[in-house]
């Protein structure tokens, strides 16, 4: 976890102690000035530092003298992709995310981060991943390593990258490896926490125990999933559908060796050679509206089923091709591919 404190400084301390923070930096040489109640007060960079020489202002003055007081930042839970598309076109690298009382809560480092996304994040682990054995015998599957790293710790890698913050995962067999492994998801700068199922509840029954959601949409994956879709276009359309819930799909082309017959009442109608048809396959990636979750009932319940009593019921149910890379470590030959796999692919 990058330290951002590094980048905080009083706004009563000395220049020439800026100088010194700002020089042990290294890169991204932006300090941000907080009062003594940590509210944000100003920017300051070496530039600011020397436009206050040359007005004569000495090196012993405190920093508040010679900060940019009109800086940019990020309200909590008050900005959108569209502010961060704004920011990166005007070449900002450090932003500032404060709350209500104008305190930092984190710095945002653009030039690590694809995007900021409103959305929780729900990763179901609770599997025993008896098709793996005996690789799980003792270890869960989410924690088997591909390349560097365990399985799931590419899609929470993958989570952080597009600025998501809260992250929920939800246990049962060797849950407290993950537990473990994870901690509370400080090291990798983020929170996450655990929902422990007593018993299996489905592919989404385990969505209502957790209840400390921050924002409006809720994003759903399966922890076995290996994968580079792109979460900031899959929420861009999401929103821009207005959709209560939608899937990412994978397409998957099914070809017939033979001639097929189109027919009507005895007859004939047309006659295609071997053709090949498209069919589009659940990815087992989900995103949607935090309302949507409180009509998950209590117990054993699966995503079809919920997708189903959406459509019969009127809501807005729509699906979003993922056209990158994905693959479901479902039996040993896919665990293989995954490994091989790896050396190959940008996650």
């Amino acid at each position: 976890m990058e330290d951002y404190t590094k980048h905080i400084i009083p706004q009563d301390a000395p220049v020439t102690t800026a100088l010194g923070q700002l020089s042990s930096l290294g890169q991204y040489l932006t300090l941000f000035v907080t009062d003594q109640s940590g509210r944000l007060q100003g920017t300051l960079t070496d530039g600011d530092i020397r436009r206050g020489l040359l007005n004569g202002k000495p090196l012993t003055d405190p920093v508040s003298r010679f900060m940019n007081t009109s800086y940019r930042f990020l309200r909590q839970n008050e900005y959108d992709t569209e502010t961060i598309r704004r920011f990166r076109t005007q070449l900002l690298q450090l932003i500032p995310e404060i709350d209500a009382e104008g305190r930092i809560l984190r710095i945002i480092n653009l030039a690590k981060t694809k995007a900021l996304l409103p959305v929780d994040a729900v990763i179901m682990a609770g599997g025993r991943g008896e098709r793996l054995l005996p690789l799980t015998r003792n270890t869960p599957k989410p924690l088997l390593r591909v390349g560097d790293k365990p399985i799931i710790e590419h899609n929470v890698d993958r989570l952080i990258r597009f600025g998501i913050n809260h992250i929920h995962i939800t246990t049962r067999y060797l849950g407290e490896q993950l537990e473990a492994y994870f901690g509370d998801g400080s090291a990798k700068g983020v929170t996450i926490d655990y929902t422990r199922e007593a018993e299996p509840l489905g592919t989404i029954g385990s969505l209502r125990l957790t209840n400390d959601y921050h924002y409006d949409a809720v994003l759903l994956m399966n922890s076995d999933l290996l994968t580079n879709i792109d979460f900031e276009d899959f929420y861009e359309e999401f929103r821009r559908q207005n959709a209560d819930m939608s899937v990412a799909t994978v397409p998957y082309p099914v070809s017939i060796p033979y001639a097929v017959l189109e027919t009507a009442d005895g007859g004939i109608l047309s006659l295609k050679e071997k053709p090949t048809y498209t069919y589009y396959i659940n990815a087992g990636i989900y995103l949607m509206k935090r309302s949507v979750v409180d009509l998950i009932p209590e117990g054993v319940y699966n995503a079809t089923d919920l997708l189903e009593k959406l459509i019969d019921e009127g809501y807005k149910v729509t699906y979003f091709p993922l056209l990158g890379y994905w693959l479901d470590i479902g039996r040993p030959e896919d665990y293989q591919k995954a490994c091989m796999d790896i050396n190959h692919i940008t996650l």
